[in-house]
């Protein structure tokens, strides 16, 4: 869009960076920041308008852009170009998941360099490595307190090893997806020392100050993230006699987006990995990123503009680069951070379909869809160009931050339902098989959330450790069970490394001092390479589920219908043990997949008409792309045995009628 006074000061601004920039091929640059620049402005104006410095801030942006679009490998121009040309490109089915520690999986990046390998082996081709950038010994918060965003770690290895990592997995045609934690800095941070030292300008990247007055104004509505360890959202600093704001832990410092030049400096960190080869960004904490008395300062209105605002201004640079929102909050929320457009993401493309996890839980304890299906009826609607990652367990904790709307509309009692859950999992309850802990546990409200691995918390730790064979096969078929739905569901699905060979907890946390207070250490493990071979030993469980894993992910690449164009139908079949959708080519709508899921360890059956009624399908014309046969019918109904699934699709002997 043209107007005229975002583009006078433009041409301004771009007048005087000339001397600088002449010389170089911006041609693509000035097409892109011309098509953007009214938005940049509007944003950057709502946010930041009313100061005097106004216009210089402006053209320190504008310079930033340009210097790193300058700075851009020719190579990773190319992909911006091929990206901007197919703009749906991460939306299609080909895209698997992983995330990790990068000292989890390997010993450290050197080790990880030496098995990349691997995920091509599983089939995985978008690789989350979770932060990697340096952090103070023993106040890292898991690697989320940041004391150079630029710097790799040298306890995980350099910057060099990571590029030799990213190259290696272009090679591999795989994505790499690292974190930005885009709210906070650690207290060692060269900007938090520098405030330390009384320098003003980096006293006001952050949210200083010198009595209570105002933190306890901010206290009367912001929530505490940790009341257990970190009580209360503001630090005292003796060094520098300030309150200082602490909304995490007392180490992390939050930035002040107030301040434009926060939101430039950040914005070039960005840029920095992007032009490092990293396709993907996790932009951590994003609704904590403006602060305001009065509110709870999170999921401010001034939050998404800063995100958009980011979002922009990689438009323009990187256009290739996709941004993930790792922002754990209600639905009605969530759905915001792709941003309120009718079509195209305009904040994050990518987001984290908790709701989703988290109801997944909820049936492996009740073994029903009730909740399941009630949740997701009420999860809103995203935008068609913008996706989800489906995925069951991560470095987090479980939550169950259910609506309690939708659980009072299926009988169940709000505070007693998430008592149960927690009980369940944490094996208090009587028949449960699960071995969680509690993380986060309100002595007030008795709430809590849930620590384990994924094979812990379905029962594969029990069943190992009781020698127990039934519930060691159940878990093993439940686990595939959980991952045929994140791969189907709509999404890009995401695993957790371990979970593919299942992993149990890891309980060598109690013995370090730094992490025996923070359970989900028991879900962080550092795997035993010895045990990841079995994978290659026919009759061990590692065998049994790598080998599903792959055959799962090698279906879901060679299935159209499973591609995310908002393509995907909930199915009610008179069964409450029963989840199931279907799934419709975006590109050929009768191409369909009926999914369906027995969510118990007992058989279940439904009546053929039900199906055929509410799937448009005849089940006696399908096959199951998971077994490649009919799926079983007895008496005019469709039978599956306990944590079985269909992938039904017509069978290639009626595909030609």
């Amino acid at each position: 869009m043209y107007e005229e006074v975002s583009h006078t000061l433009l041409n301004r601004i771009l007048d005087e960076l000339k001397p600088a920039i002449e010389a170089k091929d911006l041609r693509f640059f000035y097409s892109r920041l011309g098509a953007n620049f009214y938005a940049i402005y509007s944003l950057f104006n709502k946010l930041y308008g009313n100061r005097s410095d106004f216009d210089e801030q402006l053209k320190r942006l504008v310079e930033v852009m340009a210097r790193n679009y300058i700075e851009r490998d020719t190579h990773l121009k190319q992909v911006d170009r091929q990206r901007e040309a197919d703009h749906n490109w991460f939306l299609h089915q080909q895209w698997v998941g992983m995330a990790m520690y990068a000292n989890g999986f390997a010993k450290d990046l050197a080790d990880l360099r030496d098995k990349v390998d691997y995920f091509a082996e599983l089939g995985v081709n978008m690789v989350h490595i979770l932060p990697i950038c340096e952090c103070p010994e023993g106040k890292s918060d898991g690697g989320y307190a940041v004391s150079d965003f630029r710097k790799v770690d040298s306890r995980m290895g350099n910057n060099k090893i990571l590029q030799q990592i990213i190259d290696g997995l272009h090679q591999q045609e795989s994505l790499i997806a690292l974190d930005i934690v885009v709210n906070h800095t650690s207290d060692q941070h060269v900007w938090a020392k520098k405030a330390m030292q009384g320098d003003a300008k980096y006293q006001s990247y952050f949210y200083m100050f010198d009595d209570r007055t105002i933190p306890d104004m901010f206290e009367q509505t912001m929530p505490e993230v940790f009341p257990e360890t970190d009580p209360g959202n503001f630090t005292w600093s003796d060094e520098i006699n300030k309150w200082v704001m602490t909304v995490f832990h007392k180490y992390q410092w939050d930035l002040n987006y107030t301040n434009p030049e926060v939101f430039i400096e950040m914005l070039d960190v960005i840029l920095f990995w992007a032009n490092k080869g990293v396709d993907v960004l996790r932009l951590d904490a994003v609704a904590f990123l403006w602060k305001k008395i009065g509110t709870p300062c999170q999921n401010e209105a001034e939050a998404h503009q800063v995100l958009q605002l980011f979002k922009d201004c990689c438009q323009v640079v990187a256009p290739g680069l996709i941004f993930i929102a790792e922002a754990i909050v209600a639905p009605s929320e969530i759905i915001k951070y792709f941003g309120e457009d009718a079509v195209v993401a305009k904040e994050c493309d990518i987001a984290y379909n908790a709701t989703f996890m988290a109801l997944l839980w909820e049936t492996v304890a009740t073994k029903n869809s009730r909740l399941l299906t009630q949740g997701l009826k009420s999860l809103p609607a995203k935008l068609e160009r913008a996706t989800w990652l489906n995925y069951l367990r991560c470095h987090d904790d479980i939550g169950f931050g259910f609506d309690d709307r939708d659980i009072g509309l299926i009988g169940y009692n709000p505070p007693m339902h998430r008592k149960f859950l927690v009980d369940y999992f944490t094996g208090e309850f009587s028949n449960s098989s699960a071995r969680g802990r509690p993380f986060g546990k309100n002595e007030k409200t008795g709430d809590a959330r849930i620590s384990g691995s994924l094979a812990s918390l379905v029962g594969l730790q029990a069943g190992v450790e009781a020698g127990d064979d039934l519930l060691v096969r159940n878990s093993h078929k439940h686990i595939v069970m959980l991952h045929s739905l994140i791969m189907s569901f709509g999404g890009i699905p995401l695993l957790y490394y371990g979970d593919e060979v299942g992993t149990l907890n890891d309980y060598n946390y109690e013995r370090d001092t730094d992490k025996s207070a923070d359970s989900r250490w028991l879900h962080r493990p550092k795997l035993n390479w010895d045990v990841m071979e079995q994978r290659h030993q026919p009759g061990t469980i590692q065998h049994q589920l790598f080998t599903d894993m792959q055959k799962l992910i090698a279906l879901r690449k060679q299935t159209d219908a499973f591609a995310d164009f908002n393509n995907r139908e909930l199915l009610e079949l008179g069964n409450e043990a029963i989840f199931s959708y279907v799934r419709y080519n975006y590109a050929n709508p009768s191409d369909k997949v009926v999914v369906i899921a027995n969510l118990s360890a007992e058989p279940q059956r439904i009546e053929l008409d039900i199906l055929r009624q509410s799937a448009y399908v005849d089940p006696l014309m399908l096959e199951d792309l998971w077994t490649g046969r009919a799926p079983s019918v007895f008496s005019n109904q469709l039978v599956l045995s306990g944590f079985q699934f269909y992938w039904l699709v017509l069978s290639q002997h009626h595909r030609g009628f």
